[in-house]
């Protein structure tokens, strides 16, 4: 299966950049391909720029400046986002390549209102995160990164789109061992994914 890793995070001694080696290495363990989109390491623009705007519903303009993005996630079946939660929802970064990326006559098509799905060729979206508010607040506050992800961006996706969350709470409290026990989880996960 085609993976794309979408990696989220500025700093390369973080817990979740052990997270995305890990995840990456198990996919290459299961016999995946594996494409990596490290948003930072690639100084990916997030911003969504006034041109940009006037230009989102012209299918060939909209493309301009991100062709690479669209070819990974057109290539992809399978996606998988490692991040931190801030917040309560995505990096800033990890939007603006939403809202740059998924674009109309890409991710879907608009017409007369009605919103078309195009990502037909997404059959999983994992998520790999961490969180600072124990799971309970998370909850009060309704997960508004797991919402958007597991509701709107797997709406543009295959029908049936599997959706597979593993994130852990309380990061900032954790102990050595604690973070060392969801690393196995993840391992093991995308070792069988």
């Amino acid at each position: 299966m085609n993976v794309l890793v979408v990696y989220c995070h500025p700093r390369t001694d973080s817990f979740v950049h052990a997270l995305k080696e890990t995840v990456v290495a198990a996919l290459g363990k299961a016999g995946h391909k594996v494409a990596l989109a490290d948003l930072y390491a690639e100084n990916f623009q997030p911003v969504l720029t006034a041109e940009e705007r006037l230009n989102y519903h012209d299918l060939e303009k909209n493309r301009v400046g991100i062709e690479s993005e669209i070819e990974r996630l057109q290539q992809a079946q399978a996606l998988v986002f490692v991040y931190p939660t801030w917040w309560y929802g995505l990096p800033a970064m990890l939007k603006g390549w939403f809202d740059r990326v998924w674009a109309p006559g890409v991710a879907f098509d608009i017409n007369g209102g009605v919103i078309r799905p195009l990502m037909g060729n997404i059959e999983t979206v994992a998520v790999v995160t961490t969180m600072g508010a124990p799971w309970w607040f998370s909850w009060y506050m309704a997960h508004p990164g797991r919402m958007f992800l597991s509701r709107g961006v797997r709406a543009m996706c295959k029908p049936g789109c599997r959706f597979l969350w593993r994130g852990l709470g309380r990061m900032d409290s954790r102990t050595h061992e604690q973070r060392t026990a969801f690393l196995e989880k993840v391992r093991r996960t995308f070792e069988k994914f």
